[in-house]
C-alpha cells in the first residue's frame, strides 16, 4: 500500500504555500484536492477534485466519508499527495477520518505542516491566547458552543444558511460580530455586523469566518446537544429521514397519551411528594414527547420555515404578552381572572370575533365540550347557582333521554355532566379515564370471583352479576 502525502494550500493565494508543500506538489504523480474552489488551488494543476461529491451527497459528513474511502482506495495504486485548504490541521474532517482508518488499509498517511487561516486571524484579531477565544466549526455552533460564553472564532460560514442556524442558536445578542473575509487577498474585507443582520447583511462564501465576542448567556448544552442528535438521526437514520409531518401525527399523539398515562399513575401522589420509579418514567415519558416536537421543528428547519430555537422564543414571547400581571401592570388575585384575562388578549392577538373561535374541532369529545363551556363562561355566559344549577340541568337532560332516547338527546346528557365537571372545578377526561379504569380492575376481581363460584358469566343471572359486582367494589374498597 502507499503513502498519503496530506498537504495544505494555505488560507490565501499561492503566495503562502510552503517551499515543503511545493516540492510535495511538483514530485507527485498522483494528485487529488478536497476543492478546486480555493484561491491556490492552480497550483495542483491537473488534480483529481472531489467537487462533484459535494453536489451529490446530502451531508458533509457524506462528504468527507468518500474522500477518505477514495484516496484510502487510490493508496493501493501508490503514492499521492491530497491537498486541502488551510492546513491539513485545522478544522480537516477528511483528513482525520483519513487518520482513524489508514492504519487498519496499510496506509501511511503523512502531514505537512501549513499556514491556516488562523495565522491571519490572529494578524487581526490579536494573541488568542489573550483572548481565550475558541475555535468553532460553523456546522456545529449550537452543539460546539453549548455551556461556553465566548469569545469565539468560528469557521466554514460559507453560507446564509449556516450564518441563519449559528444567529438562530444564541438567544441574546454577543458583545460584537466581526465578519472576516477573503483574508490575505486583495479582496479582503474585515466588518462589524448587527447580530440581527448576520443572515442578510453578509454574503457568505468559502473564505469566510466570523468572530463573536462574549454571549449575555450561554447556549444551553442539553438542548444544542439535543438538536443536534435529531439533525444527525434526520440525516442518517433511514426511518428518520422518510418522516413527514403527516407520518409523525400518530407518533405525537402515542407519545402524548403515554405521557397522560404516566401523569395519571401518579395521581394518587401530591405533586410535591417524591417517587423515584413514578418520576423516572414520567421524565423519560417528556423525553419521547420533547423528541416530536424537536423532529417537527427540524423538519420546518430543513424548508427554511423555522427551527426550535423559534418555537422556544416564540412561546416564550407569547407567555410574557399573556401574563401581564406578571410582567406588566395588570393585577389579577386569582385563578379566574388569569384564564379571562388569557383568552381576551388571545381574541385580541388572533383578531377573533367570536369566543368560540379557535376551538379545534378535533379535539376529544370531552375537552371540546369542556373548552366551548369555559370560553362561553369566560365571557360572562354561565349561569349561577353553582354545582346545583349543573345537577338540575343533568335531571332535566335525563328526563328529556327518557322520552326520546336519540343520539341528540344523550349527547346534551353528556354535554351536561361535562357542565357537572366544570362547576366542581373535575377534570372530566381524568375522572372518565378513572372510571374506566376502575371498571377494568373490578371486571377482572368479578372474573376470578365467577372462576372460584363456578360462575359463567354470560349465562348467569342479573342477581349473581350484581352479587359479584358488589363483591368486587367490597374487596376494591378494603
Amino acid at each position: 500500500m502507499g503513502v498519503i502525502t496530506v498537504i495544505g494550500l494555505g488560507p490565501a493565494d499561492a503566495s503562502l504555500i510552503t517551499p515543503e508543500t511545493q516540492a510535495a506538489i511538483d514530485g507527485a504523480t498522483a494528485r487529488f484536492v478536497r476543492t478546486k474552489q480555493h484561491p491556490a488551488a492552480v497550483v495542483m494543476g491537473a488534480a483529481t477534485s472531489f467537487d462533484e461529491v459535494y453536489d451529490q451527497a446530502d451531508t458533509f459528513d457524506e462528504v468527507y466519508e468518500a474522500i477518505a474511502t477514495r484516496l484510502i482506495d487510490e493508496a493501493a495504486n501508490g503514492d499521492l499527495v491530497y491537498a486541502v485548504p488551510g492546513s491539513p490541521l485545522v478544522l480537516e474532517r477528511s483528513v482525520a477520518i483519513l487518520r482513524e482508518r489508514a492504519g487498519a488499509a496499510g496506509v501511511t498517511v503523512m502531514e505537512l505542516p501549513a499556514v491556516s487561516f488562523l495565522d491571519l486571524v490572529w494578524q487581526k484579531m490579536g494573541d488568542p491566547i489573550e483572548s481565550n477565544v475558541t475555535l468553532i466549526d460553523g456546522h456545529r455552533f449550537a452543539e460546539q458552543v453549548a455551556g461556553r460564553d465566548g469569545p469565539f472564532l468560528v469557521a466554514h460560514c460559507h453560507s446564509k444558511a449556516v450564518l441563519s442556524d449559528i444567529k438562530l442558536a444564541v438567544e441574546e445578542p454577543p458583545t460584537e460580530t466581526i465578519v472576516l473575509q477573503h483574508l490575505g487577498l486583495d479582496t479582503e474585507s474585515v466588518f462589524s455586523v448587527d447580530w440581527a443582520d448576520l443572515d442578510r447583511g453578509v454574503e457568505a462564501d468559502h473564505l469566510t469566518s466570523l468572530w463573536i465576542g462574549r454571549l449575555p448567556s450561554p447556549v444551553a448544552p442539553e438542548f444544542a446537544r439535543f438538536e443536534e442528535l435529531v439533525r444527525v438521526l434526520r440525516e442518517q437514520c433511514p426511518w428518520d429521514r422518510k418522516q413527514t409531518h403527516a407520518s409523525l401525527r400518530q407518533h405525537l399523539l402515542e407519545e402524548t397519551h403515554e405521557t397522560l398515562e404516566a401523569i395519571d399513575a401518579r395521581a394518587a401522589l401530591d405533586d410535591d411528594e417524591y417517587d423515584p420509579e413514578l418520576d423516572e418514567h414520567l421524565a423519560e415519558e417528556l423525553g419521547d414527547l420533547l423528541y416530536q416536537i424537536f423532529f417537527h421543528a427540524r423538519l420546518a428547519s430543513e424548508r427554511g420555515a423555522f427551527t426550535a430555537a423559534d418555537v422556544a422564543q416564540g412561546v416564550h414571547d407569547k407567555l410574557v404578552l399573556r401574563h401581564p400581571h406578571v410582567f406588566g401592570d395588570v393585577q389579577a388575585d386569582d385563578a379566574d381572572t388569569v384564564v379571562s384575562n388569557w383568552e381576551a388578549i388571545k381574541r385580541e392577538e388572533k383578531g377573533r370575533d367570536s369566543a368560540m373561535d379557535g376551538i379545534p374541532s378535533a379535539l376529544p369529545a370531552l375537552l371540546f365540550a369542556l373548552k366551548t363551556q369555559k370560553r362561553a363562561a369566560g365571557v360572562g355566559f354561565d349561569w349561577d347557582g353553582g354545582p346545583e344549577a349543573a345537577y338540575a340541568d343533568v335531571e332535566d337532560e335525563l328526563a328529556e333521554v327518557r322520552e326520546d332516547p336519540s343520539e341528540h338527546e344523550v349527547g346534551d346528557l353528556l354535554f351536561a355532566a361535562v357542565q357537572v365537571a366544570r362547576r366542581l372545578d373535575v377534570d372530566p377526561e381524568s375522572a372518565l379515564r378513572g372510571a374506566g379504569n376502575r371498571f377494568v380492575s373490578r371486571f377482572r376481581t368479578v372474573e376470578e370471583l365467577a372462576a372460584a363460584d363456578s360462575v359463567v358469566i354470560a349465562d348467569a343471572l342479573v342477581e349473581e352479576l350484581e352479587a359479584l359486582w358488589r363483591r368486587a367494589k367490597e374487596i376494591e374498597s378494603a
